[in-house]
């Protein structure tokens, strides 16, 4: 995979954001589109070949649309500033989530702000077996990581039907249940960035089976 190239495309992108320069470099953007899907095939065989429950995402079934959805988000630009996809998709679950751009790249996975369903399904799980999810939590290799969860909005008291005095009234306040890491494309462009994305699928993987797991009973 040619980053330096997806990199250079990107920054160009960014500084003429709109369908014309896109129109006009079309050729540019499917190379670049093309290479990484390759890449994303190789990576999805090599993920699966490490998962045994492992749901197969084929490059283009997981590469995500570079337009920004301007019906919700109509003051942002026409294009994004990164190329982002997803493997491991199985349908209604948390996916593991790549992201490379112009100066950071990004792993992420988990649900972000589930569906009143969802979110009450993981609750319900906490409140069963919460001491496992602070165990993966809690995990030094994890927290070094992906420095616990992603900060997002919070519940300022007990969600109903909880107690505000549960033992993990902490995590049961939480809307979001996701986990993060960033660091520099510069990372990208270095020979361990394949096995950086492989070592922090499989540091998420308890993580993410736990909420898949929650929401899929």
């Amino acid at each position: 995979m040619n980053f330096k190239n997806l990199i250079s495309f990107l920054k160009e992108l960014q500084q003429n954001n709109s369908k014309d320069w896109m129109d006009a470099n079309r050729r540019w953007y499917k190379e670049v589109r093309d290479d990484y899907i390759a890449w994303l095939d190789k990576m999805n065989i090599r993920l699966a070949g490490l998962d045994e429950a492992y749901y197969d995402t084929p490059g283009k079934k997981g590469i995500n649309r570079i337009n920004n959805n301007l019906m919700f988000h109509p003051n942002k630009p026409i294009y994004k500033d990164h190329f982002g996809a997803g493997f491991d998709k199985r349908p209604n679950t948390g996916d593991f989530y790549v992201e490379v751009g112009i100066e950071r790249a990004m792993f992420a996975g988990g649900l972000w702000r589930p569906d009143p369903k969802r979110l009450l399904s993981i609750r319900e799980a906490i409140d069963y077996d919460g001491d496992e999810l602070k165990a993966i939590l809690n995990k030094p290799s994890f927290k070094t990581l992906f420095q616990g969860l992603y900060e997002d909005e919070k519940l300022k008291t007990a969600p109903k039907g909880f107690s505000k005095d549960h033992p993990h009234i902490d995590l049961l306040r939480n809307k979001t249940f996701a986990v993060a890491t960033e660091f520099s494309t510069r990372r990208v462009l270095n020979g361990d960035f394949e096995a950086f994305l492989i070592e922090s699928y499989l540091e998420m993987l308890p993580f993410r089976r736990y909420l898949n797991k929650a929401i899929s009973v």
